[in-house]
């Protein structure tokens, strides 16, 4: 079942076997979506949904509030028992994930193998 945002269809959420995916619709990752797109996962963690997949691969911009989505996405999926992965990465966010050092924090996939071999750890 695919929920998209009712607002102004920023991100589709979609519910898949054992995770559940969101897509970032918009190029920019920053504080015109942040506060909209944390809101949601909380509300998915809420929901019981352990394992979050978000699918940047539109999204060629990120800022500090961009950051701190992740983060807390990380956290809330960390806290349930499950895992936050980041997937389809352009550079130009990949890069500022590594310059802030969070490559290290942050489960990152570039293939559809490596978001199930995250999730099944």
């Amino acid at each position: 079942m695919i929920i998209p945002n009712k607002e102004d269809d920023a991100y589709i959420i979609q519910e898949c076997e054992g995770f559940t995916s969101v897509q970032l619709l918009q190029t920019r990752l920053d504080a015109v979506i942040a506060n909209r797109l944390k809101s949601e996962l909380i509300i998915l963690s809420g929901l019981g949904q352990r394992n979050i997949v978000l699918d940047l691969e539109r999204c060629s911009y990120c800022d500090s509030s961009g950051l701190s989505v992740l983060l807390v996405g990380n956290r809330l999926c960390r806290n349930a028992g499950g895992v936050f992965v980041l997937r389809n990465l352009a550079p130009q966010v990949e890069r500022l994930i590594n310059i802030s050092h969070l490559d290290s924090v942050l489960a990152i996939a570039y293939s559809e193998e490596q978001v199930q071999n995250l999730l099944n750890r």
